[in-house]
């Protein structure tokens, strides 16, 4: 009986803590946000650049798509 009760007060515990914790979470501010767009452009731009070697490559093989 003890155990049981040791284990529900642990969940409990770790229940409050958890909701706690997901309360504290600050919303994004400007320059996370800012991050986040020069990331996308980063990637955008690093997809074209493998796409333009592609184009390369085939080209020199002399494969036109």
């Amino acid at each position: 009986m003890m155990k049981l009760s040791k284990i529900i007060s642990g969940i409990l515990t770790m229940s409050v803590v958890l909701v706690a914790l997901s309360g504290c979470q600050k919303p994004e501010g400007p320059a996370e946000h800012a991050g986040k767009e020069a990331d996308k452009a980063v990637e955008k731009a690093g997809q074209q650049i493998e796409k333009a070697g592609n184009s390369i490559q085939d080209a020199a093989k002399g494969d036109k798509k």
